[in-house]
């Protein structure tokens, strides 16, 4: 009943910028710890940033001073600002969230990931 849409995933020549959003539905009790994350071809999964419910955030160092993390809790909404992009950013992105759910009066705290959205970077 809980998932995570993506959405803002495009081509875009190096250089160039992309916001990436995520929206979280469904019987949410509570939104904790939001990240992105991000698999390019032949390679794992890596995190690329966090925010906590409380605000602080994560990056990982690659993308540190490009890349923004920021969430409107009221929308239960996470956005990744990407600016300055370039060949190494291309991926398909993941939006995760850590979040408990209620089940038959039953708390049950889920990690939720989103289906994916592509973002290729051309020269």
């Amino acid at each position: 009943q809980v998932q995570l849409v993506e959405s803002g995933g495009d081509l875009v020549q190096a250089g160039g910028s992309l916001r990436l959003s995520c929206v979280a539905s469904g019987s949410i009790f509570s939104l904790n710890t939001m990240g992105w994350y991000r698999q390019a071809p032949g390679k794992q999964r890596e995190l690329v940033a966090t925010i906590t419910s409380g605000g602080s955030t994560n990056y990982a160092d690659s993308v540190k001073g490009r890349f923004t993390i920021a969430r409107d809790n009221a929308k239960n909404t996470v956005y990744l600002q990407m600016y300055n992009l370039q060949s190494e950013d291309t991926a398909e992105y993941y939006c995760n969230a850590g979040l408990t759910t209620m089940n038959n009066g039953h708390l049950t705290y889920l990690q939720v990931w989103g289906q994916g959205t592509l973002v290729t970077v051309s020269s």
